[in-house]
Parts: structure tokens; C-alpha cells; sequence
């Protein structure tokens, strides 16, 4: 039996949304950032002072992938790697230039998407985010999930006045078998 309607319109969104955020934006500028040095410049913004560990698991890449991911942001001036409190970690911050950088990423996300739900008229917005704040709401199961599902999320955008639909699981208050 085939996929239902709703189903297949939401993958050809969810894959044209996608497809319209990674394509290289004004971010780039000479040097092409890949969508997992973008991840990572958006996540360090929101959580300066995390360890190679931490971002690594946020953004799904093996120990020596974000290795190599934080190595090519450090060369491009990007990210600044500092000892932490135990000599033996490390944190990460962005360099003005990441945190610039960062906020094009964002930019040019916020763009790409408000060209996809430009058709919508502003009742249509407000039922649409109600839907989208549930299936959202739904989409992690603990914590490290909910970072993954929001490494490329503007915060302030989800500050603005209502909580983040993950924030419960953030918190550890999610209802049990709440995916």
C-alpha cells in the first residue's frame, strides 16, 4: 500500500524546504560554508563554551568528524578553541566573525522559509504554526534529541512571547512515550 496524500506533501515540502535552506547563501562569501559547519556556527551561537563532545553529538558526527568540522572553522577564523575549567577539555566560541556568519546563516534561513509560507494568509500562519508547534513538540524524545531537531533554530524566534515546542523535553518535563 502506497503513502497517503498528507504524507507525501509533507516529505516534497520537508525535502524542498530543505533543499532551499542548504543551498549556499549570502553565508558562503567566498568560502562555502557545508551544512554541517552552518549546524555549527548557529548551535555555538545559541550555546557558546560547549565542548568538541557536546557539538559533536548535537549534530550527529563521530569524534573525529567534528574534529575535522571545528579544525576547518578554527583555520577560517570562525571558532576559537580555549581550555575549560578541566585542562583536558576543551570550548568553543565563535570568533566575531563566526557569530557575523552565524547570524547570515540565520538570515538566509529565515528568508528561504518565509518564501515558502508567503502563500499562506495570516489565519492560515497562525492555524499552520499551531500544527507545526505540535508535530515539532513531538519530534525528540530527551535532550540530546531536541538539540539536533534545533541546531539550525533561530532562538529568539521561538522566545518571542511563546515557549519552544521542545522546551519540556529540554527540561526533562516531557510526558513519557511522548514521540
Amino acid at each position: 500500500m502506497g503513502m497517503a496524500r498528507l504524507e507525501n506533501l509533507l516529505g516534497a515540502l520537508a525535502l524542498s524546504v530543505s533543499d532551499t535552506v542548504l543551498r549556499p547563501g549570502p553565508a558562503a562569501e567566498g568560502t562555502a560554508l557545508t551544512s554541517s559547519e552552518r549546524a555549527a556556527l548557529v548551535t555555538l551561537r545559541a550555546h557558546p563554551g560547549r565542548g568538541l563532545g557536546w557539538l559533536g553529538e548535537v549534530l550527529g558526527l563521530t569524534s573525529s568528524g567534528v574534529t575535522r568540522l571545528v579544525a576547518r572553522l578554527v583555520r577560517a577564523g570562525l571558532v576559537s578553541s580555549g581550555t575549560a575549567a578541566d585542562a583536558r577539555a576543551r570550548v568553543l566560541r565563535l570568533t566575531p566573525e563566526g557569530v557575523r556568519r552565524a547570524e547570515l546563516v540565520l538570515t538566509h534561513r529565515r528568508r528561504a522559509i518565509d518564501h515558502v509560507v508567503a502563500v499562506l494568509s495570516p489565519a492560515e500562519r497562525v492555524v499552520f504554526e499551531g500544527l507545526l508547534d505540535k508535530i515539532v513538540a513531538a519530534a525528540a524524545a530527551d535532550l540530546p534529541e531536541a538539540l539536533r531537531v534545533c541546531r539550525m533554530c533561530d532562538r529568539a524566534a521561538c522566545g518571542a512571547g511563546r515557549e519552544c515546542p521542545l522546551a519540556p523535553v529540554a527540561a526533562g518535563r516531557a510526558e513519557p512515550g511522548g514521540r
